[in-house]
């Protein structure tokens, strides 16, 4: 069968993308290698997406995916190992077998930079957070940790500094990587404390997070921080390797795209957290899926 549509990653870009799609009139399907839902699906609570007031993460995705069954869009869950452009269409390969498709979107999003030390797993969603515009909130007049040195954990130092009793900043060198502006105003806020030259070696906590040991790199001394949150801002890890061959990719990995989502290539366009992009967000994810449909709409109706 010869698709309209193909979508890479059923995470909120994905399967957003295959609700306005199957409303448009396209036969869909959308791979997905893992678990439908992506990123969103361990957040206990997501109180930032319009609408909706308080739902846990993995209703969302649930309710997303429902409504693309629905709308009679197809699922495949396997993994997509390679990709070939056709004058007429784009065939795609998996661990199981072939398919073919007019148009293409890949939703493969991007992963958080873990820390990679033991339990961070068990504690991610109960007291380890990697976004501190979604779950900040949640840490209201506690005691926190922000991990990282670049512009995103500064601006998430900021962001918790507003809402947090007590701030600190972990950055594994002397000097911070992101904006000397946004530094200066940190180091002004009576609730923000700076520990350089350090890194996180321990996590303590069985059912929730309660501090971490931080090793000064120098010295090797470390000294326990009681912590009700630790965020890591250590960058994101775009999921796109295995089309970097056949679609422009940034110097990071990310997708070359723009708000339009088409890349690079007739009929594939790029939509979520794997594309270039400033914000990455539950919505933007969700507008990027709507953007990038319409989009493979407007394609196959040019052809």
């Amino acid at each position: 069968m010869l698709y309209d549509l193909a979508i890479i990653g059923a995470g909120t870009a994905g399967l957003s993308a295959a609700i306005y799609a199957a409303r448009a009139g396209l036969s869909v399907l959308v791979f997905e290698g893992a678990m439908y839902g992506g990123q969103i699906i361990v957040s206990p609570t997501v109180e930032n997406y319009p609408g909706i007031g308080m739902i846990s993460g993995a209703d969302f995705a649930n309710n997303l995916y429902a409504q693309a069954e629905q709308l009679g869009v197809s699922f495949a869950f396997e993994t997509v190992t390679a990709l070939t452009n056709a004058p007429d269409k784009k065939v795609l390969t998996t661990d199981m077998a072939s398919y073919e498709a007019k148009t293409l979107i890949l939703a493969t999003g991007a992963k958080n930079r873990q820390l990679g030390l033991a339990g961070e797993e068990k504690l991610t969603g109960r007291g380890i957070s990697y976004c501190a515009t979604c779950d900040g909130s949640f840490f209201q007049g506690k005691i926190v940790a922000v991990m990282g040195g670049g512009n995103t954990a500064l601006e998430d130092a900021e962001v918790l500094s507003k809402l947090c009793a007590k701030v600190y900043l972990i950055h594994r060198r002397s000097e911070f990587r992101g904006e000397a502006a946004q530094v200066e105003r940190l180091k002004k806020l009576e609730n923000v404390e700076f520990i350089l030259d350090s890194t996180i070696v321990e996590l303590q906590g069985d059912t929730a997070l309660t501090g971490v040991v931080v090793e000064h790199l120098p010295t090797k001394q470390t000294r326990l921080l009681a912590l009700d949150g630790l965020f890591v801002a250590i960058g994101q890890v775009p999921q796109n390797s295995a089309f970097a061959d056949l679609v422009q990719t940034d110097s990071h990995g990310y997708i070359v795209a723009g708000e339009d989502c088409r890349t690079n290539l007739a009929g594939v366009f790029a939509a979520g957290d794997g594309r270039t992009k400033t914000v990455r967000q539950l919505v933007t994810a969700a507008a990027d899926g709507a953007v990038a449909a319409l989009a493979a709409a407007e394609y196959i109706r040019s052809l």
